[in-house]
């Protein structure tokens, strides 16, 4: 892999991981541009780094959040050991069972996640998914402003969201933008939505590349672009922490229509290239 390659798929990684315009969808029609689709002309080990570039960009940008989640889940070992509850429960600790909620129909992805990660190959699917995604968006600007955050979410809010996310594996459909659009569709506070969408996606991210680093190892990994690929890994730590600010600013102001109409392009251009070159 050249360095200029790297650079690219980073800052596509980074930028598209966190906007809601699907990562996947986007590091797959620019792996098709720069003549690289298949498994085998793209280093798994790669894209695995690059994930863990973007899972970086999350822990900066809520480090706050994560940090006393961490502390109270050996508080909550704590008092589970003593037999004790706190009345309330800490919104922190309430956040931890929201995300393992949220997180659970992940699971029924996993025996079709071969299948799910082949439809990258397919670009008549992805330029398909970018055009949904678009339509999500879209709906999601015309919702009625919600209250709910991780003091009154429902579990059933949570596993509403999860589908989502389980859903948005399938390349070309955004993570964010359809978790985010979920959780405004079952009353979230729009911030909140951003946020909750962000924390659920670290054990969504980290999971799944527990899972493909077996794979990725097995096929070998060249140490000597080890170096090509961290450059890449940077780029996409930096530019994904800049966006997840620049969409917390957005969600503020409940606009994104700009990225609907952003989709529906790029899956109409998807295409509309794809039919021209068979």
């Amino acid at each position: 892999m050249s360095l200029l390659s790297s650079i690219l798929l980073g800052f596509i990684q980074g930028l598209t991981e966190f906007l809601p315009v699907s990562s996947s969808g986007h590091l797959a029609i620019a792996e098709h541009l720069l003549g690289m689709s298949g498994a085998s002309d793209i280093p798994e080990f790669f894209d695995v780094l690059l994930h863990l570039g973007t899972l970086v960009a999350v822990f900066v940008a809520y480090w706050a959040e994560v940090r006393d989640m961490v502390l109270e889940f050996f508080r909550g070992a704590k008092d589970l050991a003593h037999g004790t509850t706190p009345t309330p429960i800490p919104p922190a600790r309430r956040m931890i069972l929201l995300i393992i909620v949220g997180t659970l129909p992940l699971f029924v992805v996993l025996p079709i996640k071969d299948l799910v990660e082949g439809l990258a190959d397919n670009m008549y699917f992805v330029g398909g998914a970018l055009l949904v995604t678009g339509c999500l968006l879209f709906a999601s600007d015309r919702v009625r402003k919600g209250h709910k955050s991780e003091r009154s979410a429902r579990i059933q809010d949570v596993l509403v969201v999860g589908l989502a996310q389980a859903i948005a594996t399938c390349p070309g459909i955004s993570r964010s933008g359809t978790t985010i659009t979920a959780g405004c569709f079952v009353g979230f506070d729009r911030k909140f939505a951003v946020r909750y969408s962000f924390l659920m996606s670290i054990p969504a991210i980290l999971g799944a590349n527990i899972l493909s680093l077996k794979d990725a190892v097995s096929a070998g990994i060249i140490w000597a672009d080890v170096p090509v690929y961290l450059v890449g890994v940077v780029v996409a730590a930096g530019v994904g922490y800049a966006c997840i600010r620049l969409l917390k600013m957005i969600a503020e102001k409940g606009k994104f229509g700009f990225f609907a109409y952003y989709c529906w392009a790029a899956g109409v251009v998807t295409l509309i290239f794809t039919l021209l070159q068979n």
